[in-house]
């Protein structure tokens, strides 16, 4: 990919001014960066979240899940120019579609908007990205990583889906429902994303894998949440979870039995 982190230049920059966003004195950016922020009354969080982003973002896309409280004045206080975009549905799935839909950066980065990532951990899945990965995935278990806001039942049920995952499909993951990612816009169309729940970020890492996209894990560290509780549950979700493991296992199948039927009808040949 042509677009990369570069040096950043003092003095007269030759560069054309606009072409490259600064991160440092040393380093800048090429490609936009697009921040998805899903949100249901999240104001007391969203401080501590927009306090981390780095300046050098492109956007900041808030998707707004119906707040009853001051959830987006509060966002347009703290970040001027953010996107605020209505969520019609309901769940994190379908509310991370909708802000997709809204980004017009090159990049697209998750970020939860409890306080529990630091937004500061970015520039590292952007460096994954113009380096060559297709998709950046947060791992709170990779060298490097962690957890303050897991209890013993989720770690082992991450761990025990995650180990499916990886025995089913090829994948080499530590970590399986992370909310923090980043990605290439390109990816979207390969993934096309159809779950509204918190099993999006599980079908999000399978698809990546059956599309043959090119995955980096991220070490990351997963605060507590600041304010308030999560709409989470363990054991309804880790079912949900469940389900679409099988079903994109099921689906897998399923499209390996129909290239030849559909190759020879066409005259291809047998696909791959």
């Amino acid at each position: 990919m042509s677009s990369v982190l570069r040096p950043a230049f003092s003095g007269q920059d030759p560069l054309k001014p606009g072409t490259y966003r600064p991160i440092s004195t040393h380093l800048a950016i090429a490609p936009p960066v697009s921040v998805v922020i899903p949100a249901m009354n999240e104001a007391e969080n969203l401080p501590y979240v927009f306090k981390t982003l780095p300046d050098w973002i492109h956007e900041v896309v808030l998707v707004d899940g119906n707040s009853t409280d001051n959830t987006v004045e509060v966002a347009r206080e703290l970040w001027p120019e953010v996107k605020v975009v209505e969520q019609r549905g309901k769940g994190k799935g379908d509310a991370l579609i909708t802000g997709f839909e809204a980004c017009t950066g090159d990049i697209i980065v998750m970020v939860d908007a409890d306080g529990s990532a630091d937004g500061q951990e970015i520039v590292s899945y952007v460096s994954a990205l113009v380096s060559g990965a297709d998709f950046a995935k947060g791992s709170r278990f990779a060298n490097g990583g962690g957890t303050s806001d897991m209890t013993p039942i989720r770690k082992l049920g991450n761990r025990v889906l995650c180990a499916v995952v990886n025995a089913k499909f090829g994948a080499r993951y530590t970590d399986l429902c992370y909310g923090y990612n980043a990605f290439w816009r390109h990816c979207l169309d390969e993934i096309d994303l159809d779950c509204t729940g918190f099993e999006v970020e599980t079908l999000m890492n399978i698809r990546v894998v059956k599309a043959g996209l090119k995955v980096q894990e991220i070490p990351s560290h997963e605060y507590l949440r600041i304010h308030g509780a999560s709409n989470l549950r363990a054991v309804r979700d880790g079912f949900r979870v469940l389900k679409v493991i099988l079903k994109e296992r099921s689906n897998r199948r399923a499209l390996r039995r129909r290239p030849r039927a559909v190759a020879l009808n066409s005259g291809q040949g047998e696909m791959p």
